[in-house]
């Protein structure tokens, strides 16, 4: 089978995409500029390096001699693919890529799509719809970014992910105490891996309406679109998702896929995985943002549910440059459901109590915290304590079994109760 380079794992702890690939029969070598980080995690991730061919560490992280390591190993056995599932890897694993001389998308369109600011200049300059955008730098231009596009404004790090450092300004107060937290940082933010974040910001007037994701694989032969993911959120200022079901009947696919080509035609996206999210208004999508990646988290197991096949191993299949037609032509087998439990107060938690016997279409329940851990009304996705993810014929059938299933879970804290 074929041999794979694989850059670090989303979130530092997500091996899927390792363990899917050696169930296939693949080879794998892993990069990473941490082993530490994998190593302090203990026995399960140390069982899931294990899968891997080999584990090589470049700290710190150097490109040259990345590519160094990399051309020599794949002169001892050659590689078929990349992969990198993580923003911060992804212009480093175009550039190794097109050394190789394997699929991936391309390096201009791979350095574009690190910077949101960027990304939103080019669309402008080819006529996509979205929202009035400004750059900020520093506290003056954040001030006269806000007062180009108004209030509500949307401040995210150009060059972020995971929702990091993310705000929703409403009026002067909400500038003035999102200017006092940024002034209290001792320095940039840390992405981990030895990246920090470059301190431009994107400021978008903030668009209310539905948050959907659309997933897209692209190669020669076009675009294979996997499905609409339609999004709930909890309600400001959090920036967590409260849940999702895939794919949904509730939008003109025809019209949201028009939006998605336009973006991706704009931007010069060549190969790979998209993934899209915009929000549904009356008058039609906007675009939130535009990752090129596969959607993270725990997001690849719901898509899988519902088609019937690993996400990952398509994944794969993509990058050894074989068809998706199939993929595109196969229609999702169920509904998707995925639902959080949390925490209503912040404290302690001391136990989490979940149903017994849940419904057979109950298709897999993922618990992240522990007793003794701190917890608190979820600001954002690291809040969350576990989820459920349940299938149904229909898309409301789904969502009414995850539901319930979140709302017969009991979350303790020490010196009181709450059911979630």
């Amino acid at each position: 089978m074929a041999h794979l380079l694989l850059f670090d794992v989303p979130g530092g702890n997500d091996f899927t995409v390792l363990q899917d690939a050696v169930s296939l029969g693949h080879q794998v070598t892993l990069y990473t500029s941490d082993l530490e980080q994998y190593r302090r995690q203990g026995k399960i991730t140390l069982d899931c390096l294990a899968l891997a061919r080999e584990v090589v560490e470049i700290r710190p992280f150097d490109y040259a001699a990345f590519e160094a390591r990399v051309l020599a190993d794949h002169a001892r056995l050659p590689f078929d693919a990349v992969l990198c599932l993580i923003d911060i890897r992804n212009i480093e694993a175009s550039r190794i890529a097109q050394r190789l001389g394997l699929r991936f998308l391309n390096p201009e369109t791979a350095r574009l799509m690190r910077d949101k600011f960027s990304v939103r200049e080019t669309l402008a300059r080819h006529g996509v719809r979205q929202s009035a955008f400004a750059l900020a730098e520093n506290s003056d231009s954040l001030r006269q970014a806000v007062a180009e596009v108004g209030y509500p404004a949307l401040v995210k790090p150009a060059d972020g992910y995971a929702s990091q450092n993310v705000a929703v300004l409403f009026c002067d107060a909400d500038l003035a105490a999102y200017l006092a937290t940024l002034a209290a940082r001792p320095g940039p933010t840390d992405y981990g891996l030895g990246v920090f974040a470059n301190n431009r910001f994107s400021v978008e007037r903030y668009v209310q309406g539905n948050l959907i994701g659309c997933d897209v694989f692209v190669n020669d032969e076009g675009r294979h679109y996997l499905g609409i993911n339609d999004k709930l959120m909890y309600p400001p200022p959090s920036f967590a998702i409260r849940g999702s079901c895939f794919p949904s009947d509730r939008y003109d696919r025809s019209v949201i896929q028009d939006y998605v080509d336009q973006i991706l035609s704009a931007v010069n996206f060549d190969f790979g995985a998209a993934h899209v999210e915009m929000i549904m208004t009356a008058d039609g999508p906007f675009l939130v943002e535009v990752n090129p990646r596969l959607v993270s988290a725990q997001i690849p197991y719901q898509m899988g549910y519902a088609l019937g096949r690993s996400l990952y191993g398509e994944l794969i299949n993509l990058h050894l440059g074989h068809s998706m037609e199939e993929l595109a032509a196969t229609p999702p087998s169920w509904f998707s459901a995925i639902r959080w439990v949390i925490a209503h107060r912040e404290g302690l938690l001391e136990s989490l109590e979940l149903p017994e016997s849940p419904h057979e279409q109950v298709r897999r329940v993922v618990v992240f915290k522990a007793p003794g851990d701190m917890v608190k009304p979820p600001i954002n996705n690291g809040d969350r304590i576990a989820y459920v993810i349940a299938v149904g014929e229909t898309q409301v059938a789904a969502e009414q079994l995850a539901e319930q299933y979140v709302q017969d879970s009991v979350v303790s804290l020490f010196g009181m109760e709450e059911c979630s």
